[in-house]
């Protein structure tokens, strides 16, 4: 279902209900309890955590479901950009501390073999996050009101940063007794060019305001509310996914294996990577685009 049309004239005064109500539902593939996932506009779709009662915190369904949800987006030929949001008054209040109490109660009195059963656990849980950062297609975090804890994990994951400016963050595990375990102290620093700032963040588990995650390079862009945050997301998405899907996601796989990676292994990698996306059509369909002075129109992976 092609919704551009509807969508784009109505997106500099849309609101979140309109949005959702315009959105067509994904197919049953996506079907999980603690996400809903619809299709906004054609090539982009929409993934909105679905635990408002919980303000959206993470428990194990949720980790299950995120990297499931994220596997299938992977290779989704009809998926091109993906938006993360979260419903009801904040983005998501982090791990959920009753599964986590849980999950420290582990019924083993061996502590060799409980660490084993807790590393299984914190494995799964970076390897749910890990899937959105792996996902090849460029992924958007919409955040407004809290962020905090496995919020900062998530996002950190992700390629582009919005929120609204009611948002505030915290990398809050210290403040629970344990470090931060799924990706915010791997990841945060390389996002970000102040490590003081960002050791000041993780060992006081304070508060940080829009402006301050704007400065540190968190996110790119602050709006007014999450109205306007919604509707600036799905432009960004959908200028995305006018573009060609083998250069986006090539970009994205290249921008990630030349940041963990040294330049000249990341150069061999391109070249090697570009030898044969060189080939495709979507070069000469762009080549020809700009000289008619047309709309490309790219064919699905």
């Amino acid at each position: 279902m092609n919704l551009t049309k509807n969508v784009r004239p109505l997106i500099n005064k849309t609101n979140v209900n309109l949005i959702r109500q315009l959105s067509s539902s994904a197919d049953s593939d996506y079907s999980f309890k603690t996400l809903r996932v619809s299709v906004p506009s054609e090539f982009v779709y929409h993934v909105e955590f679905n635990r408002p009662e919980r303000r959206n915190a993470m428990n194990p369904s949720f980790f299950s479901e995120i990297k499931n949800c994220f596997e299938k987006l992977r290779y989704d030929p009809d998926c091109r950009t993906v938006l993360i949001s979260g419903k009801g008054k904040g983005f998501t209040a982090g791990l959920d501390l009753t599964e986590l109490s849980q999950m420290v109660s582990i019924d083993q009195e061996d502590v060799g073999r409980k660490g084993f059963q807790l590393l299984k656990i914190i494995e799964d849980y970076q390897t749910s996050l890990s899937s959105i950062e792996k996902c090849h297609k460029p992924v958007i975090s919409l955040v407004h009101g809290h962020c905090i804890g496995g919020g900062i994990d998530l996002i950190a994951a992700c390629d582009i940063r919005y929120c609204s400016k009611d948002a505030w963050f915290s990398v809050k595990e210290v403040d629970v007794g344990l470090a931060a375990d799924i990706g915010t102290l791997q990841r945060f620093p390389k996002i970000t060019g102040n490590d003081s700032l960002v050791r000041e963040l993780i060992y006081t588990a304070r508060n940080f305001t829009p402006e301050e995650a704007l400065k540190l390079g968190l996110v790119s862009l602050i709006t007014d509310d999450q109205d306007s945050l919604l509707a600036k997301g799905l432009e960004t998405a959908k200028l995305i996914a006018s573009k060609s899907p083998i250069a986006v996601q090539g970009s994205k796989i290249n921008l990630n294996f030349s940041r963990d990676n040294k330049i000249e292994d990341s150069l061999k990698f391109v070249a090697a990577w570009n030898s044969g996306m060189l080939q495709s059509e979507d070069l000469i369909k762009s080549a020809m685009a700009s000289i008619s002075k047309e709309q490309p129109i790219f064919s699905k992976l």
